[in-house]
This record gives C-alpha cells, sequence and structure tokens, in this order.
C-alpha cells in the first residue's frame, strides 16, 4: 500500500503476518473519515453555531419547515435522500439484546468503563481527543454522555427513527465530523504521521471493542448472555455503528468479525503514545466523580483499591504496564471480588426491592439535561476556545 501513515509502518507489517487482507483494509481506513457527513459539515462551515445547530436540530425532527432554508446537503441527508437503511437491518432481532443490557445495565458500564474505553483510547484515537482537550475539560460529562448513549440504543424502539438512540448516534456521526474538520485544519496534525483525525478505521474498531470487547469483560464482571442475545447485542452495536457513519467495509457483522476487527486493529496500532496514557488514566480517576462519588480521600481510595486493579485485570498486564497503571494494592482477585460484591448487592436489592431506585443510579451516571439534547456543534478545534456545544 501507498502513503501508510509512518506511525502504522511497524504494526501493519507485522499484522500483514497475520491477516494480510484485514490489515490492508485497516491501514486503508486509516486515510478515510466519514465522506457524506465530512461533505456536509463542510457545507455548513459559515453558518453561525446557533443556525447550525436549528437546522441539525429541525432535520432529527423531521421538520420541513425548519429546514427549508438549511444548505442542500443537509436538507438532502434528513429529507430529499436520505440514506436508506442497510439491508441487513432488521429491527426485531434487536429484543435479545436491549433485554440482556438491561439485566446487565450495571454491569455493562462498569465494565465499559474499566475495559472497553480503555481498549479504545489505547490506539492513536486518543491523540484526536487530547488535541480538542474536550476530554480534559469535561470527563466527566463525557463518561455520562457514553452511557446516556448507551441507555438510549438499548431502550426499547431507541434506534427506531423517532428514538433517543437513534438521534444521538447520528448527533456523535456529526460532532466526529466537526471535529474531524477543525482538528484537519490545524498545524498540530500530521496527518502524514496519523492519517485522518478520528479515522473510519478507528472508528470501525471502537465500535468492534463497544460489542465484543464489552461483552466479554461484562462476563469477567459476572455478566451472562444467552447465544441469542449476544448475536442481538452486537446487532445493536452494528446498526448504531451504521449511524454514526462507519462505513460497511470497515463495520462488523457479528462477534467473530468483531473480534477479529478488534485483534488485526490493535496489532497496527503503535504503543500507546503519553495522549493514551494520559486520557486513559484521566478516564479512571474520573469513573468515581461520575457514580457521584467526590469526596477526595474516599474517590482515591476507590480508584487506588478497585479501579485500577479491575482495569489491569480486564485489559491485561502489557497493555496496563504501557498505559502506567499501578502494579501494587488493590485486591488481590479484582474481578471474583467484584462478582461476589455484584451478587450481595443484587441480593439485597431483591430483598428491599430497590430496583427503582437502582435505576434511578444508573440516570444519575448519565448525561440527561432538562433542556434535552443539545445539537450545537464545536466551533473550534481547541474546546477553551470553543463556544458551548
Amino acid at each position: 500500500m501507498e502513503n501508510i501513515p509512518s506511525a502504522y509502518v511497524d504494526g501493519y507489517a507485522r499484522a500483514r503476518a497475520v491477516d494480510r487482507e484485514a490489515a490492508d483494509n485497516y491501514i486503508a481506513h486509516t486515510l478515510v473519515g466519514d465522506p457524506v457527513m465530512d461533505a456536509v459539515v463542510e457545507e455548513m462551515a459559515p453558518l453561525p453555531q446557533g443556525l447550525a445547530h436549528r437546522f441539525i436540530q429541525a432535520g432529527m425532527e423531521e421538520d420541513r419547515d425548519g429546514l427549508r432554508n438549511a444548505p442542500q446537503l443537509l436538507r438532502d441527508f434528513f429529507i430529499d435522500a436520505p440514506q436508506p437503511d442497510p439491508d441487513w437491518l432488521d429491527r426485531d432481532a434487536f429484543g435479545p439484546g436491549v433485554r440482556a443490557f438491561q439485566r446487565n445495565s450495571v454491569l455493562v458500564l462498569s465494565a465499559f468503563v474499566t475495559g472497553v474505553l480503555i481498549d479504545g483510547f489505547s490506539t492513536l484515537i486518543s491523540k484526536s481527543f487530547a488535541q480538542t482537550g474536550r476530554i480534559f475539560d469535561n470527563g466527566v460529562w463525557r463518561l455520562k454522555q457514553n452511557n446516556r448513549h448507551q441507555l438510549e440504543i438499548f431502550f426499547p424502539g431507541g434506534l427506531e427513527r423517532y428514538g433517543e438512540g437513534w438521534k444521538l448516534s447520528v448527533r456523535i456521526r456529526f460532532v466526529h465530523a466537526q471535529v474531524r474538520r477543525l482538528l484537519g485544519e490545524t498545524e498540530e496534525w500530521e496527518h502524514d504521521a496519523w492519517g485522518v483525525p478520528i479515522s473510519a478505521a478507528h472508528l470501525g474498531y471502537a465500535v468492534g471493542c463497544f460489542a465484543a470487547r464489552t461483552v466479554k469483560h461484562s462476563e469477567a464482571l459476572g455478566a451472562r448472555y444467552t447465544t441469542e442475545e449476544r448475536a442481538s447485542f452486537h446487532d445493536v452495536w452494528r446498526y448504531a455503528g451504521y449511524l454514526m457513519g462507519i462505513p460497511e467495509s470497515i463495520l462488523f457483522t457479528d462477534e467473530d468479525h468483531a473480534l477479529r476487527l478488534y485483534r488485526i486493529g490493535s496489532v497496527c496500532e503503535p504503543p500507546p503514545t503519553q495522549e493514551a496514557i494520559i486520557m486513559t488514566n484521566a478516564l479512571i480517576n474520573s469513573a468515581p466523580l461520575v457514580a457521584n462519588i467526590d469526596d477526595p480521600v474516599e474517590r482515591k481510595k476507590l480508584v487506588t483499591n478497585v479501579i485500577y486493579p479491575i482495569s489491569r485485570a480486564l485489559v491485561g498486564n502489557e497493555l496496563a504496564d504501557e498505559l502506567k497503571f499501578p502494579r501494587k494494592n488493590g485486591l488481590l482477585f479484582p474481578l471474583l471480588a467484584y462478582r461476589i460484591d455484584q451478587r450481595i448487592r443484587k441480593l439485597k436489592s431483591q430483598f428491599r426491592k430497590e430496583v427503582a431506585q437502582n435505576f434511578s443510579t444508573l440516570l444519575e451516571a448519565s448525561a440527561y439535561e432538562e433542556t434535552g439534547v443539545s445539537y450545537r456543534l464545536p466551533d473550534h478545534a481547541h474546546a477553551e476556545r470553543s463556544g458551548k456545544w
């Protein structure tokens, strides 16, 4: 292949020895963004942030009058020439996955923070997020947004056209395209070394992790899935990934494919950079705040003795060492201890009939606002110089 980003040269050579076709495909997608949405946000670039927000909101709500004066590509995307549903889409297949998520929701969200996001941000995608500064300015809010997205796509009807899961997935597509445009115009972004910001390769890898690695990590924490539920869980994430603008050429088809994509992407990616180290440790340290544990002593104790050991057990010592996770202290058998603790909590909640309270806790750990979802887009590559979005 020509024009291989220099950061990937060594990993690409190793990956080709494992699976030549998959390695070629992954590296090719480091040079690809989202052609459809990239063109939409480019056409919207001259608009004031508030007007762009109103147009996007009108599109989300299928408000034809509100889109009357919108840029043509935005009108095409929502109304005049919308992308058709993929041939493989079967919304009826989502049911078992939705039920499995709701039954295992605490374990899934715990696995997401301590394992899945660590898998994802250990790649060069960390450079895109670190350069914007968004994760450092408001890491807790980002974790809550991730939680809300999952709650909505795994809500019955959430991925219907009118559903909040559909809208939030498409919102993510807009945000990624806008950040890709803004970062691509900065002097700091090294195209020859890193490829395209928030590339299709990274998004395909990430959604593969969101599905397959979530199942794996949450099982390690005590979750259980039937064969049908596992397949359905992946069906939900596959369609959410499609809505997020991931090209089908790098979008997984089933659990086996998602795991293959994760493995070959992990080989292609260079060792974790300084940005990856900073970001993953920031996420770990933000986790207690998501659960409203803000006492400094209690927070440090939880991070040191519980979260780091669990994360290390999930992602493995090799990656944990590369990310500079501490090795000492904490639980001797963290995953077993966690599973026992969760079992005790479950028995207590059943005895006390605390299901509603547990669900409210999940909502508190998710980004819900009285004003509803904002469809504002960042208007500067660096978070501190961007308007509110």
